[in-house]
């Protein structure tokens, strides 16, 4: 530890720009400019040098590609409709709900639009909470909530929840579609404007 930190200041800017002053001292000394004080004047401009170095610049943290996110989300995807293969929906849930993982499995298909999302963190987040939390709730949800319904019967049917939720989540994810259409556009056009500058 002792040895890596020394390593570590050995390496530091504080000591290379001491060292740059600290041997400019030595060219005074040796030009005969710091006479028998040269050695307060190697160490004082070491310690000057060390003192007005800028300070050293923290890494930022290595966080992963939101590529590689899109990857690990498109695994759960696919627990996802292993678990949703087993469960039984009434027709209409059921219809919202291929919908949806139809709109889910476009967006998470490899090619450009996952080229995109890997420059939209949000997006990429939007996803993974879709795939990781929304959609399983809500399911999830109703199963649960179907099963207390039976034993109170006259309450309101909890496929409606259902539909209107599984309903939002396609708006959302809608939204994040066209959003990206929307980029993929803007790209584009930009493409062209420097395509025209370059041949004008």
């Amino acid at each position: 530890m002792a040895t890596s930190r020394f390593l570590a200041y050995v390496e530091s800017r504080k000591n290379l720009t001491g060292g740059a002053l600290g041997l400019a001292g030595l060219g005074l000394t040796f030009a005969g400019v710091a006479g028998p004080y040269w050695p307060v004047v190697v160490v004082g401009l070491y310690g000057a040098g060390a003192l007005i170095a800028p300070p050293e610049r923290v890494a930022p943290p290595d966080f992963p590609d939101p590529s590689s996110q899109l990857d690990e989300v498109r695994g759960d995807f696919g627990t996802l409709r292993t678990y949703l293969a087993d469960i039984e929906l009434p027709p209409a849930a059921a219809g919202r709900l291929t919908e949806l993982t139809e709109l889910l499995t476009a967006l998470l298909d490899p090619g450009w639009v996952a080229e995109v999302l890997a420059h939209d963190p949000e997006g990429v987040h939007a996803l993974s909470r879709a795939v990781r939390q929304d959609v399983p709730e809500a399911v999830d949800t109703f199963v649960r909530t179907r099963w207390w319904t039976r034993l109170t019967p006259g309450t309101e049917p909890p496929e409606r929840h259902l539909e209107h939720q599984l309903g939002l989540l396609q708006e959302e994810l809608v939204r994040l579609a066209t959003a990206l259409r929307d980029t993929e556009a803007r790209r584009q056009e930009s493409h062209t404007r420097y395509l025209e500058d370059r041949a004008g």
